[in-house]
């Protein structure tokens, strides 16, 4: 994906979440919907979430979400977790989603949202991080 000013775009952080857009996630369009994106998202910060908080993670909050181009059934979605901030219990993490159509075209941004996920025990309750790695 290349900006106005030539350079190329490239995914932010680290692969946390990598699958093809199936048929069981398409609209009365063809188009994968939205929702279906939407959850994945949700899932690559709790994996990532997960992997920071050595343990169970509940999600708290899902930022706004734009979608910059449409998804074909069969797209390779990637998306790509950065830790912005790190509280006593709770992570604040930007998910990039990135597609590449089955036929190899240019990758290219699908969306991006902050998610916001607790640590929480076996009990359910919010515990405290283990200190950064």
């Amino acid at each position: 994906m290349r900006r106005e000013d030539g350079q190329v775009l490239q995914p932010a952080g680290e692969l946390s979440l990598q699958l093809p857009a199936s048929h069981d996630a398409v609209n009365m369009f063809g188009d994968v919907y939205g929702g279906w994106v939407s959850s994945q998202v949700v899932l690559a910060s709790e994996i990532r979430a997960g992997q920071e908080a050595c343990g169970r993670v509940a999600t708290v909050s899902v930022g706004r979400m734009t979608f910059m181009s449409a998804v074909l059934k069969g797209t390779v979605l990637s998306f790509y977790t950065e830790v912005l901030e790190r509280g006593h219990s709770s992570l604040r993490i930007r998910v990039e989603c990135w597609g590449q159509c089955p036929d190899g075209r240019e990758l290219r941004k699908v969306t991006a949202a902050e998610c916001v996920q607790v640590a929480i025990n076996a009990d359910g309750r919010i515990r405290r991080l283990p200190a950064a790695q």
